[in-house]
């Protein structure tokens, strides 16, 4: 008969954590831990196999698993002398979700499940501590009847506050025992009132509403956009673990807390973390009170007034301490754990991979080498290709002028200017409208992971360094100052007020997550500077790889970039971008309105010397490295003059008359110029233009060499080939124009001539086309669209619909699809390289900066991969990981 749950506690288990498909990772971890004789609260998992059936057969359960919980139940009591239900020594659990991965904050949770009115007054005979007692069976309620019932977080807030104030007290805990009595009364009274029906007073009903309330927050909104945007599959599930409670909030020599065994931001090699005294898990992330560090160098840091766990509980803390060596040593990761003191004595709820910075993951990776806990392979599997991506943005520049406003918990590093929004769907809308936005709020929830997305940073009034918006804001790289206890927020008038300094919605703020500084206004940026740890770790990744990666550059500063995040040459110049500028633009007007060629050919002659000192300063820059220029690929309509100022312009230039230039112009007009006159078939149309950038590129291959500069290995590109005899008539232009240069000059560069493979026609017959070509570069950008038929400008008319129902899987403009396009492109690789065995392959679409297509083209064995500059070194990483888990397609 099929097992549906798996017991811990005792210093045993049923699992382990290698059984994180079945038992999510919680629930594998804290098996792990048990076998480990760690203090686990004994406890049972509910597997993701039941989480299938439950939505396979209309939210219902298999039939033995009633018997299976039963039976788990019995042995939680007997491990913890209790039972559930039972008035004189009741057994009290949690319910909490967990997948396979960590989704922090995006399934439900329910604590103290088993009490009623009659367990409330055993639990206060049994321990003598009515506070406690109440303050547990309040949150109950609360939690339960928003969880599994259904109801508004807010109804109960707004009991809680009329308390408080009737009180004159800020927090929770300045409320005795009898006001939490009367809150959880005024609780059911409103539940009974609002649903109908009075609250469950049976733990058995409690308990299977509990457990279906987190199966089914598995589908929540917030869980289905969490899985979207970090591409967690929609059948993995989630698991169910039910533990037996211990409690923080049993008064002073009771806390909880959340830990990591070294820093998430930096990586340092310190217990980092926070806790609160008499409080409870949700309490610390929740952002409801701002929490205390674990260690006392990171209270003295941050200037903090009240005690460290290691100054108030310092037993507590060593054992702690120990643990987590403990832990790190067994896993080999940075961990990331939750734990309880209750009366003093620690008890460990979870423990899991730590999320972290890009920076942290680089020292950690770094660091555990050389501790001899992983060996260079794993370091470089550690660290998140796409993470890079925090390392690679700006930083405020410190010698720029600052107002600063308002100052927080650095909770996430990078900088980040934006306009403010006070809720996630008008941080949504603003960015959609182009707008940078920073999100302000006074703590976030699940519910705001959209507009954390969306927005550039993200700033709260309250929480700590572990809370929801901290956490997730490091898994996405986005900058975030929590805890500004100073800001007061009004989201109805959209007002952000700091002493006399008033912020609305729409002004623009600066955020320093690095420092947890507010700044008004916008502030400079600087680019970043990788050494140290980066170094180290691409130093390993370029042992290891064997994709090669280049740069799509189309200016000196971007090649400069390139070189320096370590590309080895230019997979793509667009020749095209050099010719926006002021002088250019009119010559290339003049050039493609000119009627005869003799016309054309003087506006050329414009061209050639900025065309060659463009090559030059390039070529320089790259000092030997391969450049591969792409000859002009747009349509031509992307030059013309619209307004009739412009018109004017290039008709005084050019010395003809506007009226005649506007007829030219409307003739030129495409009805669909992505598949119209571009590419080779302007080169094959208008043979001066190639000629004269073949001309310019020699020449300033020759140039940079008779400078004393290294040889250019140079590459030209002629785009959009679909026929053989495209290449073969460009292709002759292009080695005529290096005879004549070659008589000029006494010499000529050595060269290569390929083409981009773009068109299917062109993948389907590379065995035909690499007869003439010497290379191919996939461009992969223009191949998607033509082999899927959609338009990258318009596809995000229906691709989020497309996704939704998962007719795709990724955006395809994004990730490359792989079972169509990648076909065609492994298609073409044979074939090119049965026609040329030494042709050269290479991408330069965007998918080249992209690790998941990046794997593909290793697997496939093209050569090399280009891609922006700033996404160089999330190539050369994922290259490394690619050829340590080579599986050949």
């Amino acid at each position: 008969m099929q097992k549906w749950v798996y017991t811990f506690g005792g210093g045993k288990a049923d699992g382990n954590a290698e059984m994180q498909a079945l038992l999510g990772g919680k629930g594998a971890n804290l098996a792990e831990m048990s076998s480990l004789g760690l203090p686990v609260p004994p406890g049972f998992t509910i597997t993701t196999e039941v989480c299938a059936y439950f939505y396979d057969h209309g939210r219902a359960y298999p039939k033995s698993l009633k018997a299976e919980v039963e039976g788990a139940l019995g042995a939680i009591g007997s491990l913890a002398g209790a039972k559930l239900g039972d008035p004189a020594r009741p057994l009290l659990v949690s319910v909490r979700s967990g997948a396979r991965v960590s989704m922090p904050g995006m399934m439900d949770t329910v604590l103290n499940l088993g009490l009623n009115s009659r367990t409330v007054e055993g639990l206060v005979k049994l321990g003598g501590h009515a506070r406690f007692a109440y303050d547990s069976y309040r949150r109950f309620i609360q939690m339960y009847a928003n969880v599994v019932l259904g109801m508004e977080h807010s109804l109960f807030e707004e009991i809680l506050d009329e308390e408080r104030a009737e009180k004159g007290v800020d927090l929770d805990t300045d409320l005795e025992a009898a006001d939490l009595a009367r809150i959880s009364e005024r609780f059911r009274e409103m539940i009974k009132k609002t649903l109908g029906k009075p609250f469950p007073d049976d733990p058995d009903e409690q308990l299977w509403g509990a457990i279906g309330a987190v199966f089914g927050s598995w589908n929540s909104a917030r869980a289905k956009t969490y899985r979207k945007l970090h591409g967690i599959p929609e059948d993995w599930g989630t698991a169910v673990n039910v533990q037996a409670m211990v409690f923080g909030n049993r008064g002073a020599t009771s806390a909880t807390g959340v830990a990591f065994t070294r820093d998430p931001a930096t990586g340092e090699k310190i217990l980092y973390g926070e806790y609160l005294i008499d409080a409870q898990g949700e309490d610390v992330v929740a952002g409801i009170r701002t929490p205390q560090p674990i260690s006392k160098k990171v209270r003295e840091r941050q200037g903090g007034k009240k005690p460290s766990m290691e100054e108030a509980m310092p037993e507590a803390h060593a054992e702690l301490a120990r643990i987590a060596s403990t832990l790190e040593k067994h896993y080999r990761d940075m961990q990331d754990v939750e734990f309880t003191v209750q009366d003093g004595t620690l008890y460990m709820l979870q423990t899991r991979a730590g999320k972290r910075t890009a920076e942290s993951a680089l020292k950690i990776a770094v660091d555990m080498e050389r501790e001899g806990l992983i060996d260079k392979k794993l370091a470089i599997m550690r660290v998140e290709p796409a993470a890079l991506d925090q390392l690679l943005h700006p930083t405020l520049d410190p010698s720029a002028p600052k107002e600063q406003i308002a100052a927080g918990l650095a909770a996430s590093p990078g900088a980040a200017t934006g306009e403010v929004a006070f809720t996630a769907d008008e941080a949504e809308k603003m960015a959609a409208d182009g707008r940078d936005v920073i999100l302000v709020r006074t703590e976030t929830s699940p519910e705001d992971i959209h507009g954390m997305h969306a927005a550039k940073g993200v700033l709260t009034a309250r929480g700590g360094m572990t809370s929801h918006a901290a956490v997730v804001a490091r898994g996405m790289g986005r900058p975030c100052v929590t805890g500004a206890g100073m800001l007061k927020i009004d989201v109805a008038l959209g007002t952000l007020k700091v002493g006399a300094v008033t912020v609305t919605r729409g002004d623009v703020i600066t955020i320093d997550g690095a420092t947890g500084q507010v700044f008004k206004g916008r502030v400079p940026m600087r680019r970043p500077e990788l050494t140290g740890d980066f170094a180290i770790l691409m130093g390993w990744a370029d042992e290891v790889r064997k994709l090669k990666v280049r740069a799509n550059a189309d200016t000196p500063a971007d090649a400069l970039h390139a070189r320096t995040f370590g590309a080895e040459g230019i997979g793509l110049c667009r020749t095209e971008h050099m010719f926006f500028d002021g002088e250019r633009i009119i010559a290339v007007r003049q050039m493609i309105l000119a009627d005869e060629e003799v016309d054309r050919k003087a506006a050329l002659a414009k061209l050639l010397p900025m065309q060659r000192s463009d090559f030059t300063a390039i070529f320089k820059v790259m000092e030997g490295l391969p450049v591969t220029i792409r000859l002009l690929d747009p349509p031509l309509h992307e030059f013309l003059p619209n307004k009739d100022e412009e018109i004017a312009e290039v008709a005084r230039a050019a010395g003809g008359d506007p009226a005649k230039l506007r007829q030219r112009a409307i003739a030129l007009h495409e009805a669909n110029p992505m598949l119209g006159h571009r590419g080779c078939r302007l080169g094959i149309t208008y043979p001066e233009i190639y000629e004269m950038q073949a001309r310019a590129i020699f020449e300033a291959a020759l140039a940079v060499e008779r400078e004393g500069g290294k040889p250019v290995q140079l590459e030209i590109m002629i785009p959009l080939v679909g026929f053989r005899a495209e290449l073969d008539d460009l292709k002759s232009k292009i080695d005529e124009t290096a005879r004549v240069v070659e008589r000029e000059h006494g010499r000529v560069p050595r060269y290569l001539v390929g083409t981009m493979i773009e068109l299917p026609r062109a993948a389907l017959l590379a065995g035909e086309i690499a007869q003439s070509a010497q290379f191919f570069s996939f461009g992969t950008n223009d191949l998607t669209q033509t082999t899927l038929g959609m338009s990258r400008d318009d596809a995000g008319l229906f691709l989020a619909q497309y996704l939704s129902k998962g007719i795709l899987k990724r955006d395809p403009f994004v990730t490359l699809e792989q079972k169509g396009v990648g076909e065609l492109i492994q298609i073409a690789a044979a074939r090119g390289r049965q026609a040329r065995p030494d042709l050269k392959l290479g991408i330069c679409g965007e998918h080249g900066g992209d690790p998941d297509s990046i794997r593909f083209c290793h697997d496939i064995g093209l050569d090399y991969v280009s891609c922006s500059p700033f996404r160089v070194p999330v190539a050369r990483l994922a290259a490394a990981q690619a050829t340590l888990t080579n599986k050949p397609v």
